[in-house]
């Protein structure tokens, strides 16, 4: 492929990147300029993917099915035309990323044209293993590490308390789309029903329904925290500053009240530069 083209679908990740995910995105700044584009390329590749699957399209199945026909021909050398493959198919090429990475988080994003809510957190773990986990351990060649093996723990459960830190936060949004990721069980145990979700009215169970899943985001946060001293030392400023704002987040979410339904927890911009300039040095606890 022509280097203008290529580089040319990099600049399409990246502004799918800066556009949709601002906060990894920023942390994204921190990494050297050759690794940047990578990142995005497998930003792009989820994104895009996980906007099929959300959109409002009559054939989303149709779509998520011809997307991923795209994506293997393209692994297979396919000449193909699309503004993000063409990145996604150099990084893959460069960094030797496992090819099972990539088809379990499509199997989990295909889960979310039929699924809409799990019965236990062992069920949603199940689905975050490609949504998010897998996510995880596509990244760690690419922010590179001096022993991927005992990294790979770590950057699944980085996956996981990032994941768990959107579902918290976007409970009103899931909703919206008729889907519940907070467990079943969960919500039974605090006297909690879908429909208590649905009327989006803030109550003491509901509030101890969200503490309690905040504590299990958290307890991921820990698990992940020792992977990032386990990264390059090039790549651990951006994973220090993704891991403090989204963390802050949910510092966010109790902030509100763990009101999770008359506003988004979004963490104000100048205490996300406070948090950006602190990873340069200063590791996480």
């Amino acid at each position: 492929m022509p280097a203008n083209e290529l580089a040319e679908s990099y600049e399409c990740c990246r502004r799918l990147h800066r556009a949709s995910g601002r906060t990894f995105y920023l942390g994204t700044l921190l990494l050297p300029r050759w690794k940047r584009r990578h990142v995005h390329a497998l930003y792009g590749f989820t994104r895009y993917t996980d906007d099929i699957v959300d959109g409002a399209a009559a054939d989303r199945e149709v779509q998520l099915r011809r997307w991923i026909e795209r994506f293997m021909a393209a692994l297979n050398g396919a000449s193909i035309e699309d503004p993000i493959l063409p990145a996604v198919r150099h990084t893959i090429a460069v960094f030797d990323l496992d090819p099972a990475d990539f088809a379990v988080f499509l199997e989990s994003m295909a889960m979310d044209l039929t699924v809409t809510g799990y019965d236990t957190y062992d069920d949603l773990l199940r689905y975050m293993e490609g949504s998010a986990a897998a996510i995880g351990t596509m990244m760690l060649p690419i922010l590179g590490t001096r022993d991927r093996a005992a990294a790979r723990e770590p950057a699944r459960h980085l996956g996981f308390a990032f994941q768990l830190t959107n579902f918290i936060r976007d409970v009103a949004e899931d909703l919206a789309r008729g889907r519940i990721y907070l467990p079943a069980k969960d919500l039974a145990d605090f006297g909690v029903t879908p429909e208590d979700l649905r009327a989006g009215v803030m109550t003491p169970a509901v509030r101890r329904l969200i503490a309690c899943e905040i504590e299990r985001a958290w307890w991921h946060y820990r698990m992940a925290a020792p992977g990032i001293a386990m990264l390059e030392a090039s790549s651990q400023p951006c994973i220090r500053a993704a891991f403090r704002m989204y963390r802050g987040i949910l510092d966010q979410v109790i902030a509100n009240g763990y009101d999770v339904f008359s506003r988004r927890a979004v963490v104000p911009d100048r205490r996300r530069l406070t948090m950006v300039a602190a990873s340069l040095v200063t590791p996480v606890r």
